[in-house]
């Protein structure tokens, strides 16, 4: 098994992040005498999968060729047709997989089709990278929630704000930069009504280009204060979907959606949505990663549920002072070191004076 097959079939798989939900990403490549003669990705939802993009290009020099594909072929019907039978009827003798799929409908039945039909399969080449890829994907198969970042830009002290509420900017362009990077990577940009009312922001991805993809657009306003001459009515973007509690008034709701606005209502628990509430609702409508922006009380919900997955912290040089509200946990706080949140497989990342410290959540 030739390794830097299956890097390129991760590397092909990785170029349409931000782009496949509900489906993982996937790249595949086929192999003969030694040389690659197709390879293919799945670019979105509803396209062809990576092994059948890859087989169209191959043509009929697939057969007898082998398929390195970073996840295991899918063998039920959705929106396309199983790729184990466009694999079979290919001709390909060899099929390399780096990770079996989460899906119930899929892992294990897709290999054993392949090995039924004569076709030798090889199993776990890379795996570890390929797990780590798909980790949303799975987190979205196995618990029917999103896969969630919490992304704050913060100065020296933690602080997300200052005493009077300004955060523009803390951080420096190259920092904003990324933001937006990793906005398109997202399915929704998610946050509280309180950031809506003191920053009014358009949640969107900056500058967009020809095939940018915009993310979802989210906000949690219990009470239904979202003005419908907010910013992310009237910019370019993804749909925007209001979080509400039941006692929201029609005549509330009405304006919102004759703005272009989706208004969900949702059960309350001490006068609050439910923030596990808005996951489940976003999974549903097949949103598999969520960008979380803000502000501390979203934060400290979300870390609280433990419905954080991984945090992106961006550092600015200065230190701003102040009280606890804006910082990025304010109430229920971890107070004892033993159980204060633990956050593994930290990377840092510069940008200019500025760096980015990311890692995910211990469970």
């Amino acid at each position: 098994m030739k390794s830097h097959f299956m890097e390129r079939a991760l590397a092909l798989a990785v170029k349409a992040i931000g782009k496949t939900s509900p489906n993982p990403m996937v790249g595949a490549v086929i192999v003969k005498s030694g040389k690659i003669i197709a390879e293919g990705y799945h670019h979105q939802a509803g396209g062809d999968h990576a092994e059948v993009a890859a087989i169209k290009k191959a043509k009929r020099e697939a057969k007898g060729a082998t398929m390195y594909v970073n996840l295991e072929p899918c063998c039920h019907t959705g929106r396309t047709g199983p790729c184990t039978e466009a694999i079979i009827k290919a001709g390909i003798k060899k099929v390399v997989i780096a990770a079996r799929d989460p899906n119930p409908l899929v892992s294990g039945k897709g290999v054993a089709i392949l090995k039924k039909a004569g076709i030798t399969v090889m199993e776990g080449l890379l795996q570890k990278e390929a797990k780590a890829l798909n980790k949303p994907f799975e987190k979205f198969i196995t618990q029917k929630l999103p896969y969630v970042t919490l992304k704050a830009a913060c100065s020296l002290d933690g602080k997300i704000a200052s005493t009077t509420g300004e955060s523009k900017w803390i951080t420096n362009d190259l920092s904003r930069k990324r933001v937006h990077e990793m906005r398109e990577e997202s399915d929704a940009v998610m946050i509280g009504i309180n950031t809506l009312l003191a920053d009014d922001p358009s949640l969107n991805v900056r500058p967009a280009k020809k095939g940018t993809s915009h993310p979802a657009r989210v906000i949690i306003d219990t009470k239904l204060k979202t003005s419908p001459q907010a910013k992310v009515f009237h910019s370019t973007g993804g749909d925007v979907y209001i979080m509400t509690g039941l006692e929201a008034t029609e005549a509330k709701a009405k304006a919102i959606e004759k703005s272009g606005g989706k208004v969900i209502r949702l059960a309350t628990k001490d006068g609050r949505v439910s923030i596990k509430g808005v996951m489940k609702e976003l999974a549903k409508l097949g949103m598999v990663n969520i960008l979380l922006e803000g502000g501390s009380e979203m934060y400290t919900d979300a870390l609280g549920s433990g419905l954080v997955d991984r945090v992106a912290l961006f550092y600015a040089p200065i230190i701003i002072g102040g009280t606890e509200k804006f910082t990025i946990l304010q109430r229920n706080r971890k107070t004892d070191l033993t159980s204060s949140i633990k956050i593994n497989g930290m990377k840092r990342t510069d940008y200019n004076d500025n760096f980015l410290v990311e890692g995910e959540v211990e469970k």
